[in-house]
């Protein structure tokens, strides 16, 4: 009978975490580098050679790949024969490999994790708990999958209850577009078909964590229903010409997984969930012979990529004027050098509870530029940590208040707007602009002083003066009210279905 001690449990779940924090699976680079290759769209390629950049970076500095560590999740498949010589209980052990990976002063990750979810909403400052499921098998050993998932791919998981004769395919590619480009694309998308609607959400999950081979299943073709549905919905889901980073192109994802369980008669329950360009996940097994080691990737399987900004507009926002925003159009590269302010969803609230109170903010926002970020702690020479944009639409309901009581010029953050947001930022001449989700490690080189202005007790949320210099962005919504989110995935849905199959 195997015995797992504790200390070899904890320091393995602790070590995976670190590993998956700065290591991109391989099989991901080599697939988004195919992509790469074969796009034809230049904002979409462009999007793509930073997250790949940004992806070699974090592997040489062993710096995280996105500023949104995620949200812990481990799987367990634990032998039945497997002795366990610890006093803490399974979930105890995870959260105290998590516990030691977040708070590691080497790599410092960032706190995401908050208790009282629909209350006081308090960060638990070391990103536990972790979600962990368990699952007794035979044998004597333990199977670990250890995954962090960002808030921006886990909130775009979908669920339905559909009817038995209803088409997947069809719900699929109703929900795929209403996404949008939050979860990052290019990425994985996993359904789980069948079983009962937790069952349903489990498997999409547990099958996300598989390689990525759609193309050997197209060169082999497919032998049950769960490979025709990969089959066609990676077709059909990259028809959309969504792209990444949803600025329009021909690879929205690199792979599908179908997961399905015998359900009941009058029941057809579909969970879909999406994987980001911060994938990030580890397998390894303890078989009682100590803490596992994850061998480190080797680097020659990333590819070596510049950036060409020889198109993009040199921007100081020192001097910049409504004037010259307004000669800005969607889709233009800038390179922001100066003053950058920071905030994001908490920030946000508490600065319109001042000012819906007649008070002063204590940040001065006229004619400024804020930043949805939230980065990670800066570990030894840093100025900061990873600083990837996080989704902009969350802060949609304050964007027309902000951008009428305070003078606000300009937003930064990643993917689309929403009606409301647009529509206020032409009402207001303002300017929304993107930053590459994924790219975290990458865009933080451009940082090159942090000074604290207001918050603290926000922490990563607390509102910052950044000193940047040349950091790239692209003009997602222009004074007008043009959104490159939504021409650009219509632009290349119109090419998409003119290129013969063969060149796709």
């Amino acid at each position: 009978m195997t015995a797992i001690r504790q200390q070899d449990f904890i320091q393995s779940i602790a070590d995976a975490f670190q590993f998956i924090s700065y290591y991109h699976p391989v099989d991901y680079i080599e697939a988004l580098h195919e992509a790469y290759r074969r796009e034809q769209s230049p904002a979409a390629k462009d999007a793509m050679a930073q997250i790949l950049i940004n992806s070699r970076m974090a592997a040489e500095g062993h710096r995280p790949i996105c500023q949104d560590t995620g949200i812990c999740i481990v799987f367990l498949r634990v032998g039945m024969d497997v002795r366990w010589e610890a006093r803490m209980t399974i979930p105890e052990m995870v959260n105290e490999g998590v516990r030691r990976a977040y708070l590691d002063p080497d790599n410092k990750l960032r706190a995401s994790i908050l208790s009282d979810p629909d209350g006081k909403r308090l960060n638990t400052r070391d990103n536990t708990p972790a979600v962990t499921h368990v699952e007794l098998v035979s044998g004597d050993q333990v199977e670990v999958i250890v995954a962090a998932k960002g808030g921006g791919s886990e909130n775009k998981s979908k669920f339905a209850m559909l009817l038995p004769n209803d088409s997947v395919v069809d719900w699929v590619l109703s929900q795929v577009p209403i996404m949008g480009a939050d979860w990052c694309p290019p990425g994985i998308l996993s359904l789980g078909i069948g079983g009962s609607p937790e069952k349903a959400m489990l498997m999409a999950k547990w099958g996300m964590m598989e390689p990525i081979n759609i193309h050997e299943l197209q060169a082999r073709g497919p032998s049950n229903r769960a490979e025709e549905l990969r089959l066609e919905l990676y077709d059909k889901v990259n028809a959309l010409g969504i792209g990444a980073q949803g600025l329009g192109g021909l690879s929205t994802v690199l792979d599908v997984k179908v997961t399905d369980y015998p359900t009941h008669a009058a029941s057809k329950p579909v969970a879909l969930l999406p994987n980001c360009a911060a994938t990030r996940h580890a397998h390894f097994v303890l078989d009682g012979s100590g803490p596992v080691s994850l061998d480190p990737p080797n680097l020659e399987d990333w590819p070596k990529l510049t950036l060409d900004f020889s198109t993009s507009r040199q921007v100081n926002l020192e001097t910049i004027t409504r004037a010259e925003i307004a000669t800005w159009k969607s889709g233009d590269r800038l390179l922001l050098s100066g003053k950058l302010l920071t905030g994001r969803d908490a920030a946000h609230r508490r600065l319109m509870e001042i000012i819906n109170k007649g008070e002063k903010p204590p940040v001065d926002l006229r004619g400024r530029f804020i930043y949805y970020v939230g980065p990670v702690d800066p570990v030894r020479d840093e100025v900061v940590g990873p600083a990837g944009p996080t989704t902009a639409s969350r802060m949609d309901k304050f964007t027309g208040p902000l951008l009428e009581k305070t003078g606000l010029l300009g937003m930064v953050g990643k993917s689309e707007r929403g009606a409301v947001a647009i529509e206020a930022i032409k009402k207001h001449q303002a300017v929304y602009c993107i930053a590459v989700g994924g790219a975290a490690y990458l865009v933080s080189k451009a940082i090159r002083g942090a000074r604290l202005l207001a918050f603290p007790d926000l922490g990563m949320e607390a509102i910052y003066e950044f000193d940047v210099k040349d950091m790239p962005v692209t003009v997602a919504v222009d004074a007008f009210g043009n959104a490159v989110h939504k021409t650009g995935p219509a632009e290349w849905r119109a090419k998409i279905s003119k290129i013969p199959v063969t060149a796709a």
